[in-house]
């Protein structure tokens, strides 16, 4: 069967409707022409993914670019991968690509805004997708699939860490493995690569406060990381990520008490 997805956001749903609450809550929007939907089948014919190396990593990136425009990441884990965040792209090609690498152990994902066409990628890859609970209610498919963790930590085994930041989303997570923190736009990389920003939407220019920078602030502070991989290509920051976060974190508040030069 055909299901929807929204062309705005690329989240896929079990239903056909006339509305889509992932674009209507104020993170996100509706555009001014109207909702619109298209499908799986429609995006294989005249879309493609990308895939190519992203620092030390592989991207998986729809072109022409699709609703928010995310790549996801291939991160090595035992023999195979975990795909950190998801695109609404799945094809004969990826699948192979994907394959032939190794395949799918898992797939974990920041936010909802990239839960996309996950549950075909879960059962086309005969894996788990790993949810934070305090999202759960944007989980617009139901499926097995789905699993949803709570708490502030995950472990994903193999040097792999979910963390719960919130910010974004109550349960905006990031994954942490050794030198790298993969941010999504829990932690968003911004042009210079020497800083990093947070916001509770970005579309519509709506900051966090400084309590939930604090929070995300507190919630990295354990983990080492020197690379920060950002929600699209080329956004990654090479070196410094825990400065570059400490620092920031504190540009942002200065910013909100009106205390930048």
């Amino acid at each position: 069967m055909s299901l929807p997805i929204c062309v705005t956001c690329g989240v896929q749903y079990s239903s056909p409707r006339d509305d889509c609450p992932i674009c209507e809550d104020p993170r996100q929007y509706v555009p001014v022409e109207g909702q619109q939907w298209t499908s799986l089948e429609a995006l294989r014919t005249g879309h493609k993914n990308a895939i190519r190396d992203e620092g030390a990593l592989v991207g998986i990136g729809t072109e022409p670019r699709f609703a928010i425009g995310q790549r996801a990441l291939l991160v090595p884990h035992s023999d195979g991968n975990v795909l950190w965040d998801c695109v609404s792209l799945l094809d004969d090609e990826t699948e192979r690509e994907i394959d032939s690498r190794g395949g799918l152990h898992a797939i974990a994902i920041s936010h909802p805004h990239y839960y996309s066409t996950m549950v075909e990628w879960a059962h086309r890859f005969d894996c788990p997708v790993w949810l934070h609970s305090d999202d759960r209610a944007w989980a617009m498919r139901e499926d097995p699939k789905l699993r949803f963790w709570s708490g502030e930590t995950h472990d994903l085994g193999d040097g792999l860490t979910l963390i719960r930041c919130g910010g974004h989303f109550a349960g905006g997570t990031v994954l942490h493995r050794a030198g790298d923190l993969l941010a999504g736009d829990i932690v968003q990389v911004i042009p210079d690569r020497a800083w990093v920003s947070f916001m509770y939407s970005f579309p519509n220019f709506i900051p966090l406060g400084e309590s939930e920078i604090r929070s995300i602030e507190a919630a990295l502070e354990p983990f080492a990381f020197e690379r920060i991989y950002g929600a699209w290509w080329g956004t990654v920051i090479p070196r410094d990520g825990k400065g570059i976060v400490q620092r920031s974190a504190q540009r942002y508040v200065d910013a909100l008490n009106g205390n930048l030069p």
